[in-house]
């Protein structure tokens, strides 16, 4: 089963029915505290009619608690019907209370749990004590054992405050999804006016050249056809390097960097599940070619951690070294999943090793997780090390 099927984001609604029942336990998991309510009902403490409208009493509190929390955290309600919601179960609550005795007090800690999880802030932190003081009073002017008052205090004050903590950050990850889109589709435009501009002064005069060319050589065709295949012959040349240029462009386009693969792989091993340790940033001013050598093993060494490790952790290292040749950039992936299946390297690390010969790069493999501190042979994770030669101009990076 996909994992999107089940989980739900925090501050997402839920987009199937599984999602929803999920949604639905982790919110009404809180009725835990309903047995007391329950338990008085079915003592036959009370008339049957009592019975009955208190039950009643009971399944229309729950009803509207549900609804209120497991919608609101979903999708925020009218700002009117949430007041008049609360303001319906504390009316409730004051009824039931008195007219079926204790147990009924802790209504009012799920009231405050509800003013937590939908009001702002500055409403909920008055509104959450007064909640608390009317738990009291009813306590207080009636026959209530004092120990029961005392013990519904504290969660009635914890569950409401700490619901405030929840829909803060339920409200702040919003926010950080919402920023995180805008910056993307403002990289997207900015990637797309780069383009423009690259093909514009790459194109832009030469087929102003070619246009002009043909024009002049249309005129000399019939009297000087000489001097126009000349012309043809310039337009030629002149598309040539054209072609040429938009090739260099594309390859360019296409050519892995290594802070696009960081982020890549920071991407791909939280949605897999996989707590990550990647830098956030590259060494400045690589060599292109070790650059794209170490983006490529980058992206099929974290590939192959997502699909094949069952790792939890991945360690992702990169550096600058200097050694007895002179100084190298060196890339480690590092995880605590099964270790490699084989004796014999599968093709990704068979098209790693190919990449970084061009370069004269070194590919160093050992069993186990080296951010463990688990040493070679130990079956228990694997480390790939690979390491490319730098130019002297990298001293700046160490």
């Amino acid at each position: 089963m996909n994992d999107d099927e089940t989980s739900v984001g925090v501050g997402r609604p839920p987009t199937n029915r599984k999602q929803v029942w999920i949604k639905l336990l982790w919110v009404g998991i809180w009725l835990a505290f309903m047995s007391a309510p329950v338990k008085d009902l079915a003592d036959g403490n009370h008339t049957p009619w009592a019975t009955v409208l208190g039950t009643l009493g009971l399944l229309t509190f729950v009803g509207a608690y549900l609804l209120l929390v497991f919608r609101h955290t979903a999708k925020p309600l009218d700002r009117r019907l949430v007041h008049s919601t609360i303001a319906f179960l504390g009316a409730l609550s004051v009824i039931l209370t008195l007219a079926l005795g204790t147990p009924w007090l802790v209504l009012f800690v799920y009231v405050a749990v509800s003013v937590g999880a939908t009001l702002p802030l500055r409403t909920a932190r008055w509104l959450i004590p007064v909640v608390t003081a009317v738990l009291v009073g009813m306590g207080l002017t009636g026959d209530h054992p004092r120990e029961v008052i005392t013990a519904l205090v504290f969660p009635a004050l914890l569950g409401g405050f700490s619901m405030t903590g929840v829909r803060q950050m339920i409200r702040t990850t919003i926010e950080l999804r919402e920023a995180r889109a805008t910056v993307a589709q403002l990289a997207a435009n900015e990637e797309r006016l780069r383009l423009a501009r690259d093909l514009h002064d790459l194109l832009g005069h030469s087929l102003s050249l070619i246009t002009l060319k043909s024009e002049l050589a249309g005129r000399m065709l019939p009297d000087h056809p000489e001097q126009a295949a000349a012309q043809v012959a310039d337009i030629e040349q002149v598309s040539r390097q054209a072609l040429i240029d938009v090739r260099g462009a594309v390859t360019g386009y296409r050519r892995p960097t290594l802070p696009g693969e960081l982020a890549g792989a920071r991407t791909a091993l939280a949605a897999a599940g996989i707590t990550a340790d990647v830098p956030a940033e590259a060494p400045d001013d690589l060599p292109e070619k070790p650059e794209e050598v170490l983006a490529w093993a980058l992206r099929e060494a974290v590939t192959n951690v997502v699909r094949h490790s069952g790792a939890r952790h991945c360690t992702v290292t990169l550096a600058p070294r200097q050694t007895l040749d002179g100084k190298v950039l060196e890339l480690t992936v590092s995880d605590d999943g099964v270790g490699p299946g084989g004796t014999k390297p599968g093709n990704g690390l068979t098209g790693i090793g190919e990449r970084l010969a061009t370069v004269d790069g070194t590919l160093i493999t050992a069993a186990g997780n080296s951010r463990s501190g688990s040493g070679s042979g130990s079956g228990k994770g694997f480390t790939l090390t690979l390491s490319v030669p730098l130019d002297s101009g990298l001293g700046s990076t160490e």
